[in-house]
């Protein structure tokens, strides 16, 4: 019994200090501020895990990216002026959420054109299958 509280204890502070040292604290002036920061990282994209938001990053690249914008927060620059800085710096693909522009534009129409397209094959495709034998015998005598 001892032994198995003594495992559970250990697994229980493994757990607890990986989860302490996933995201490097920052000397926030206030909840506010922490509020925001988080906000704003957890719309741009980790340049390296390319799947994470910055704020849920653990790569070091994300560690100073999230530095970086806590000193320009700490600047006074707005969320508009750090996302505009980012984005000259690194394209949109560091916003989650890119704007439309020509070339954004098949991130934004390229899985649904691609849908589209799919389903008009299958359409046709079926349509031919189900055609009567007659039909297509006319067809091909038309070609000869």
């Amino acid at each position: 019994m001892r032994r198995l509280l003594a495992v559970v204890i250990v697994v229980l502070a493994l757990a607890s200090s990986a989860a302490a040292f996933a995201i490097d604290p920052l000397p926030f002036k206030d909840a506010a501020q922490r509020d925001r920061f988080q906000n704003l990282t957890r719309d741009l994209r980790c340049m390296v895990c390319q799947d994470e938001s910055l704020l849920s990053s653990n790569a070091d690249f994300a560690k100073q990216l999230r530095r970086q914008i806590f000193d320009m927060m700490q600047q006074g620059k707005s969320d508009r002026q750090i996302k505009d800085w980012l984005v000259a710096r690194y394209s949109t693909f560091i916003l989650y959420d890119p704007p439309l522009a020509p070339s954004t534009i098949v991130l934004w129409f390229g899985t649904p054109a691609v849908l589209v397209a799919g389903g008009i094959v299958v359409i046709v495709l079926l349509r031919r299958r189900t055609r009567p034998a007659d039909a297509i015998a006319e067809d091909a005598g038309d070609d000869w």
